[in-house]
């Protein structure tokens, strides 16, 4: 019988690191002996003091450890018990991210070239990396547009239908929700839109790891209907980085292909820290339940009230259109509303008072509070925008209080994230592949001069990871104007081989 109290990987690593045994396998470190040896020996173990503590249990697949891959003994109770933590009928540990489980899904869904996804525009670059692994074609459904905060969610349930109906080969629906900003929406109606035309709905869900697990929190993609749900529990729970789960409900996946997939695509010697990192994660939230949340909800609350005494900055606030239907209470997003500085300034202005936000785009900076976050955290947040108020009010004048009200002057600037397309908002089928350009085939261009060519590389501003462009797209006005914006904001940007986004591949014409 399952017990939410224990967490089985992890106790099985400190039985291991209590027998003291004398190794014999890898890792080679063995539990950081190897930085006992040798003259220098005191310096390498005060250079790597905290690394050592991992080492003690960092193993292998030995007796009584399990196997990732076959797992039989406590690998696979752990994932069982965090099934029923969150809901699912069976879970998998991922020790490569969301990333991981985005691509075992897609190449589940999608076994033969050319077959059809119906997917969501705006995603993280590794679901574009997914259809390329797959040979398959993405049929791209164009997200809504919050028109008060200029942030693009995911798509409208009728879009979803049109693009069901007018390819019913299509292997699957894959969306995002909830977004970087924590916007999100109901997924029950594009649940039962998929299920009604036998399709499976797979979801990114890798903000919404703690989504269902306390009364002030949204339902999960799972509570909604989704066939397999990705999950980065090191993001909004409390896993270490790459802690990561997919799960899965429902008769509409090949599991045992998933299962397959999952292997190929996983490390044959997985981190066992890490994978424990995720067993005691589960057990902190299934033996504690909402009190769980408690702390770090206050926290994020309190930080809110507290902004209400500073007028120069708008937080994004509960749903005022239909483009999002929750928001999470954890993430904070924040703006400028005297439009003295844009989120990428804001950002580094938080940075120079010690606080560290998780990104940040031309006009909002995104604040992810959590489960540790702590009442000392929020004091010294609110007074690093205290400050940066009274900074923009020596700054602005009389911009504040004898200025346009506030809502007029948010920056008409191109969003970090791609806008809707006209029309139906349903693309043709996209094709993606493996194969890649000939140096003949492409050439650079001026950013400046780039609307109306095909982009030959994909442009994708991290965080968040969502591609502007795409290989095979055709580069639009916003689109050029967006990643222009990115360039003189300095944000860091993947994927291009001019990291200063001064010129961009194109194909030739």
């Amino acid at each position: 019988m399952l017990h939410s109290q224990r967490a089985p990987l992890y106790e099985a690593l400190v039985s291991y690191h209590l027998r003291q045994n004398a190794t014999f396998h890898v890792p080679g470190h063995k539990n950081g002996q190897a930085y006992d040896a040798g003259p220098a020996s005191e310096r390498c173990d005060e250079e790597i003091g905290l690394l050592r503590e991992v080492m003690k249990i960092d193993v292998t697949e030995i007796s009584g450890t399990d196997d990732l891959h076959q797992p039989e003994g406590v690998i696979r109770e752990a994932q069982e018990l965090a099934a029923a933590c969150f809901g699912a009928e069976e879970t998998h540990f991922l020790v490569g991210g969301s990333t991981v489980g985005n691509l075992a899904l897609i190449l589940t869904c999608c076994t033969e070239p050319g077959d059809l996804l119906i997917v969501q525009r705006n995603v993280h670059k590794s679901v574009l990396h997914g259809l390329m692994l797959a040979g398959a074609r993405a049929v791209f459904v164009a997200p809504r547009l919050d028109p008060r905060s200029g942030l693009a969610t995911a798509p409208a349930p009728e879009a979803v239908r049109r693009a069901l109906e007018r390819y019913p080969a299509a292997k699957g629906v894959l969306l995002c929700s909830p977004n970087y900003y924590g916007m999100g929406i109901d997924l029950r109606p594009l649940a039962q839109l998929a299920h009604e035309h036998g399709k499976p709905l797979l979801v990114d869900e890798a903000h919404g790891a703690h989504y269902g697990l306390h009364p002030a929190l949204p339902d999960s993609a799972l509570q909604c209907g989704a066939d397999g749900v990705v999950q980065s529990t090191h993001k909004m729970l409390s896993a270490l980085t790459m802690g990561a789960m997919l799960h899965v409900q429902g008769p509409r996946l090949d599991r045992a292909l998933l299962k397959q997939r999952l292997t190929m695509l996983q490390s044959s010697s997985p981190s066992y820290p890490l994978m424990a990192s995720l067993d005691v994660s589960r057990r902190f939230v299934h033996s504690r339940g909402p009190l769980a949340f408690e702390r770090g909800l206050e926290a994020a609350l309190e930080f809110r009230r507290r902004m209400e005494r500073l007028p120069q900055f708008a937080l994004l606030g509960p749903a005022q259109s239909d483009a999002y239907a929750s928001l999470d209470p954890f993430k904070a997003v924040v703006s400028d509303r005297t439009g003295a500085y844009s989120g990428y300034e804001l950002q580094a202005l938080l940075e120079d008072r010690g606080c560290v936000p998780e990104m940040s785009d031309a006009r909002h900076v995104v604040l992810a509070f959590g489960l540790g976050s702590t009442p000392e955290d929020t004091d010294r947040l609110f007074a690093a925008f205290r400050d940066i108020a009274e900074t923009i009010g020596r700054e602005a004048g009389s911009r504040i209080t004898n200025g346009p009200a506030p809502d007029e002057l948010r920056r008409e600037e191109p969003p970090a994230t791609p806008r809707p397309a006209a029309g139906t908002g349903v693309s043709d089928p996209v094709p993606f592949g493996m194969r890649p350009y000939r140096e003949d085939e492409i050439e650079a261009v001026p950013l400046a001069a780039a609307a109306g060519r095909i982009a030959a590389e994909m442009a994708i501003p991290y965080p968040p990871g969502i591609p502007l462009v795409y290989p095979g797209e055709l580069i639009a006005e916003q689109t050029q104007a967006a990643l222009a914006t990115v360039m003189e904001r300095g944000a860091k940007c993947q994927g291009v081989q001019d990291p200063t986004l001064r010129t961009i591949r194109v194909f030739k014409l």
